[in-house]
């Protein structure tokens, strides 16, 4: 039996931060992603002080770890507010953590992902299917997103890790 907590009650697992930065990768000078938002370090889109990454900013690895850090617990806070009560597994977490570092808390809120977690009962299965429907970019199937995607699913299923 999986032992689920409250998702608002949970938090982004180290484990969850390395798998991130695997599908991220890392780069030190600012890049577009290549639906136009100007990224940096592993996934970063925002500065310090809460800005917009700009073309030609630079970063270290120390402090692109810290940024990622910072985003992931983000992410978690945000996706965990708007799952509410609704228990999940640290692995289920850790997935749409995943998903939502990617696709950005909003969309994730947004998503059918939530709307089976929050049906009664809710739908953990069918919640993690969703997660292979964002494997789109700029409206095209990107080959990337859909080993990630995939490789989130199973980590949602416990089937192993994101990375």
């Amino acid at each position: 039996m999986k032992l689920r907590t409250a998702a608002i009650l949970s938090s982004v697992s180290a484990a969850a931060i390395v798998g991130i930065a695997g599908w991220e990768g890392y780069r030190a000078r600012a890049y577009d992603d290549g639906v136009g938002v100007q990224t940096i370090g592993w996934g970063t889109t925002r500065r310090e002080d809460g800005s917009p990454v700009q073309r030609g900013d630079t970063t270290t690895p120390e402090r692109a770890l810290i940024a990622l850090n910072r985003d992931a617990q983000r992410t978690a806070r945000d996706i965990a507010a708007c799952i509410g009560s609704v228990p999940l597994a640290q692995h289920e977490f850790d997935a749409f953590v995943s998903l939502a570092y990617n696709i950005g808390s909003g969309a994730f809120c947004r998503s059918t992902i939530v709307r089976r977690l929050k049906a009664t009962p809710p739908d953990y299965a069918g919640a993690c299917e969703a997660i292979k429907m964002w494997r789109f970019a700029a409206g095209r199937e990107l080959p990337g997103l859909v080993r990630r995607r995939e490789a989130e699913y199973r980590l949602c299923m416990g089937e192993g890790g994101a990375s």
